[in-house]
């Protein structure tokens, strides 16, 4: 079974997303800079909403306080944190996070900082994983699943061309049994179910796909 997750920017896309039933939801804001951290009652008011219809869908909240590079000083952790702390209160089921060093590697004690304040909800590892070195990036994956983040979500350069997807599909293969990849970027309602297959992956992502 392929799992979607449909990315929103606001709660207007929520109603529809249910009604297709699609299986996750990323909720965010600003997805002109690629998403920041929505608002308490954006997130509340999805959660009951969901809670209402008796959707299974699950609500991962985005936690990015601001647009531009993964690297974080320590207000902006803080404000991270407290945002977690926020959006596990307002009924969020999964977070979506990512932190970089200056160099563009995992920055591992940014990272078990917000892991520990999410409080064992489940964790994706979000797009800052493209800005990893290609090289580095078998590693980063060993890395994230140590700490214990259960997904990541990359977009690589472009689903489009062939040699991005065999390049996702060697880190799939690198991730089998550790920790699960999700495809994004050009995935649509009409082509998730064969980009899944070719990037071997059962999980999907985008703002259009359903």
């Amino acid at each position: 079974m392929i799992i979607r997750e449909l990315c929103v920017e606001n709660f207007t896309s929520i109603p529809k997303a249910i009604k297709k039933g699609v299986e996750r939801i990323e909720l965010c804001d600003n997805l002109a800079v690629g998403g920041t951290t929505p608002s308490y009652g954006v997130i509340q008011e999805a959660h009951h909403f969901l809670a209402q219809n008796n959707a299974k869908t699950t609500l991962a909240v985005m936690i990015r306080p601001r647009s531009g590079d993964f690297v974080y000083d320590p207000y902006e952790l803080k404000i991270m944190e407290t945002d977690i702390l926020k959006a596990i209160e307002a009924g969020a089921d999964a977070l979506v996070f990512g932190c970089l060093t200056k160099t563009n590697e995992i920055d591992s004690e940014a990272m078990e900082t917000l892991l520990i304040a999410s409080q064992g909800l489940p964790v994706t590892f979000h797009m800052a994983f493209d800005e990893i070195p290609k090289a580095k990036q078998i590693n980063a994956i060993t890395q994230l699943a140590t700490l214990g983040v259960e997904k990541i979500l990359l977009h690589g350069d472009s689903l489009d061309h062939a040699l991005n997807i065999s390049a996702i599909k060697s880190l799939t293969r690198a991730s089998r049994g550790k920790i699960s990849l999700m495809i994004g970027g050009g995935v649509t309602k009409d082509n998730f179910e064969k980009l899944a297959k070719a990037c071997d992956t059962t999980y999907v992502h985008g703002s259009k796909i359903i």
